[in-house]
Protein backbone atom coordinates (compact mmCIF):
# COMPACT_ATOMS: atom_id res chain seq x y z
CA UNK A 1 0.00 0.00 0.00
CA UNK A 2 2.80 2.31 1.23
CA UNK A 3 4.89 1.79 -2.48
CA UNK A 4 1.72 2.61 -4.20
CA UNK A 5 1.55 6.32 -2.50
CA UNK A 6 5.15 6.80 -2.72
CA UNK A 7 4.67 5.81 -6.92
CA UNK A 8 2.00 8.43 -7.32
CA UNK A 9 4.09 10.83 -5.38
CA UNK A 10 7.08 10.37 -7.74
CA UNK A 11 5.20 11.26 -10.51
CA UNK A 12 4.34 14.87 -10.25
CA UNK A 13 4.22 15.54 -13.42
CA UNK A 14 1.25 12.88 -13.67
CA UNK A 15 -0.87 13.62 -10.55
CA UNK A 16 -3.50 16.34 -10.47
CA UNK A 17 -1.60 18.92 -8.60
CA UNK A 18 1.27 18.69 -11.08
CA UNK A 19 -0.86 19.05 -13.66
CA UNK A 20 -2.56 22.13 -12.53
CA UNK A 21 0.31 23.75 -11.68
CA UNK A 22 1.86 23.21 -15.13
CA UNK A 23 -1.52 23.93 -16.81
CA UNK A 24 -1.35 27.56 -14.81
CA UNK A 25 2.35 27.98 -16.14
CA UNK A 26 1.29 27.70 -20.04
CA UNK A 27 -1.68 29.73 -19.34
CA UNK A 28 0.40 32.63 -17.60
CA UNK A 29 2.99 32.11 -20.47
CA UNK A 30 0.44 32.58 -22.94
CA UNK A 31 -0.76 35.85 -20.80
CA UNK A 32 2.60 36.91 -20.95
CA UNK A 33 3.38 36.89 -24.63
CA UNK A 34 -0.07 38.06 -25.63
CA UNK A 35 0.89 41.08 -23.28
CA UNK A 36 4.48 41.60 -24.72
CA UNK A 37 2.63 41.09 -28.48
CA UNK A 38 0.11 44.04 -27.64
CA UNK A 39 2.64 45.91 -26.24
CA UNK A 40 0.72 46.50 -23.04
CA UNK A 41 2.00 48.12 -20.51
CA UNK A 42 5.10 47.32 -18.77
CA UNK A 43 3.39 46.28 -15.17
CA UNK A 44 1.20 43.53 -17.09
CA UNK A 45 4.56 42.43 -18.47
CA UNK A 46 6.76 42.23 -15.39
CA UNK A 47 3.77 40.77 -13.16
CA UNK A 48 3.37 37.93 -15.85
CA UNK A 49 6.41 37.36 -16.31
CA UNK A 50 7.09 37.40 -12.52
CA UNK A 51 4.17 34.73 -11.35
CA UNK A 52 5.31 32.70 -14.43
CA UNK A 53 9.20 32.47 -13.03
CA UNK A 54 7.67 31.65 -9.47
CA UNK A 55 5.44 28.79 -11.19
CA UNK A 56 8.60 27.42 -12.94
CA UNK A 57 10.35 27.51 -9.68
CA UNK A 58 8.03 25.69 -7.65
CA UNK A 59 7.81 23.01 -10.55
CA UNK A 60 11.23 22.01 -10.13
CA UNK A 61 11.23 21.91 -6.89
CA UNK A 62 8.34 19.56 -6.54
CA UNK A 63 9.42 17.38 -10.02
CA UNK A 64 13.25 17.10 -8.41
CA UNK A 65 12.07 16.66 -4.92
CA UNK A 66 13.38 19.31 -3.39
CA UNK A 67 10.86 19.33 -1.26
CA UNK A 68 11.58 16.58 0.46
CA UNK A 69 15.15 17.52 1.22
CA UNK A 70 15.25 21.07 2.04
CA UNK A 71 12.74 20.61 5.28
CA UNK A 72 13.71 23.72 6.94
CA UNK A 73 10.42 25.44 5.12
CA UNK A 74 7.29 24.51 5.29
CA UNK A 75 6.44 24.08 1.15
CA UNK A 76 2.67 23.57 1.17
CA UNK A 77 2.00 26.67 3.05
CA UNK A 78 4.95 28.42 0.75
CA UNK A 79 2.84 26.97 -2.35
CA UNK A 80 -0.81 28.35 -0.53
CA UNK A 81 0.60 32.01 0.01
CA UNK A 82 2.10 31.69 -3.78
CA UNK A 83 -1.32 30.51 -5.11
CA UNK A 84 -3.36 33.72 -3.06
CA UNK A 85 -0.26 36.53 -4.12
CA UNK A 86 -0.96 35.31 -7.68
CA UNK A 87 -4.79 35.29 -7.49
CA UNK A 88 -4.97 39.01 -6.58
CA UNK A 89 -2.20 39.89 -8.83
CA UNK A 90 -3.35 38.81 -11.39
CA UNK A 91 -7.40 39.33 -11.13
CA UNK A 92 -6.12 43.17 -10.73
CA UNK A 93 -4.11 42.67 -13.76
CA UNK A 94 -6.73 40.91 -15.83
CA UNK A 95 -8.98 43.57 -14.92
CA UNK A 96 -6.89 46.35 -15.67
CA UNK A 97 -6.59 44.80 -18.74
CA UNK A 98 -9.90 44.48 -19.63
CA UNK A 99 -11.10 48.13 -18.48
CA UNK A 100 -9.81 50.33 -21.43
CA UNK A 101 -10.16 47.31 -24.34
CA UNK A 102 -6.97 48.80 -26.26
CA UNK A 103 -6.38 45.95 -28.63
CA UNK A 104 -7.36 42.27 -29.08
CA UNK A 105 -4.13 40.63 -27.57
CA UNK A 106 -4.60 42.87 -24.59
CA UNK A 107 -8.02 41.98 -24.20
CA UNK A 108 -6.57 37.81 -24.76
CA UNK A 109 -4.19 38.40 -22.36
CA UNK A 110 -6.70 39.59 -19.97
CA UNK A 111 -8.90 36.73 -20.45
CA UNK A 112 -6.09 34.52 -20.36
CA UNK A 113 -4.94 36.08 -16.95
CA UNK A 114 -8.23 35.32 -15.98
CA UNK A 115 -7.77 31.84 -16.55
CA UNK A 116 -4.64 31.63 -14.41
CA UNK A 117 -6.64 33.41 -11.45
CA UNK A 118 -9.09 30.08 -11.75
CA UNK A 119 -5.90 27.92 -12.08
CA UNK A 120 -4.55 29.09 -8.86
CA UNK A 121 -7.63 29.48 -6.67
CA UNK A 122 -7.84 25.29 -8.19
CA UNK A 123 -4.08 24.68 -6.76
CA UNK A 124 -4.85 26.48 -3.60
CA UNK A 125 -7.47 24.26 -3.02
CA UNK A 126 -6.09 21.47 -4.00
CA UNK A 127 -3.14 22.22 -1.68
CA UNK A 128 -5.40 22.71 1.29
CA UNK A 129 -7.10 19.55 0.61
CA UNK A 130 -3.66 17.61 0.95
CA UNK A 131 -3.45 19.26 4.04
CA UNK A 132 -6.72 18.68 5.71
CA UNK A 133 -7.25 15.33 4.42
CA UNK A 134 -3.85 13.52 4.33
CA UNK A 135 -3.10 12.69 7.91
CA UNK A 136 0.30 10.98 6.46
CA UNK A 137 2.39 13.99 5.79
CA UNK A 138 5.35 15.64 7.91
CA UNK A 139 3.06 17.97 9.32
CA UNK A 140 1.24 15.71 11.61
CA UNK A 141 1.97 14.71 14.76
CA UNK A 142 2.76 11.30 16.27
CA UNK A 143 2.12 9.88 19.58
CA UNK A 144 5.59 9.95 20.43
CA UNK A 145 5.19 14.07 20.21
CA UNK A 146 2.29 14.07 22.48
CA UNK A 147 4.02 12.25 25.19
CA UNK A 148 6.99 13.88 25.15
CA UNK A 149 4.63 17.48 25.57
CA UNK A 150 3.18 15.63 28.16
CA UNK A 151 6.27 15.15 30.65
Amino acid sequence: MESKEQDAEKLFCLNLKGLVKMLRMIVTLASMVSFIIAQAPEPFIVITGFEFTIIVFFIALYLFRLDKVMRCLFWPLLDIINSMVTTLFMLGVSVLALVPTTSTMTILGGVLGLLTTVFAIFDCALVCRKLLYNPSGPYRKTLTDNKDESE
